[in-house]
């Protein structure tokens, strides 16, 4: 009997594989001069946002309605968005002249990879289910 993997499995390599770098790379990142606990932080947050996000939109898709799912994708795109917004204004006001600007826009670009990763994992499954 084959065990089915979940479909959450990618992204939770990639947050393994980039907390993994954020922690060995310290010397690197020091070079770049990225702040090894923004990135650390924000790609937790990231994984953390990702997967609500993702939840909101799987329980969409096993709706029978197929406007739930796409009412459920932009929710949660919007709650991941907003989250990350004030985050990151959060952390702005805090560290007022300080900010860690390298550490802010790798975590941006973070932000599109998970993303473009959860849209990839919902639109497989998507194919995946049966009369889509």
């Amino acid at each position: 009997m084959q065990r089915k993997r979940s479909p959450f499995l990618p992204i939770v390599i990639l947050f393994i594989v980039l907390n993994g770098f954020f922690v060995a790379g310290k010397s690197m990142l020091e070079k770049w001069n990225a702040d090894q606990t923004v990135l650390i932080f924000g790609n937790l947050l990231l994984f953390a946002v990702t997967l609500i996000s993702f939840l909101l939109a799987k329980r969409g898709l096993q709706s029978t309605n197929p406007n739930a799912f796409v009412r459920a994708v932009y929710r949660s795109v919007m709650i991941k968005f907003f989250i990350c917004a004030i985050v990151a204004f959060v952390y702005i006001q805090i560290t007022k002249k300080e900010v860690n600007k390298p550490a802010l826009f790798v975590c941006m670009g973070l932000y599109l990879v998970y993303s473009f990763m959860e849209v990839s994992v919902l639109t497989k499954m998507l194919r995946n289910k049966p009369n889509a």
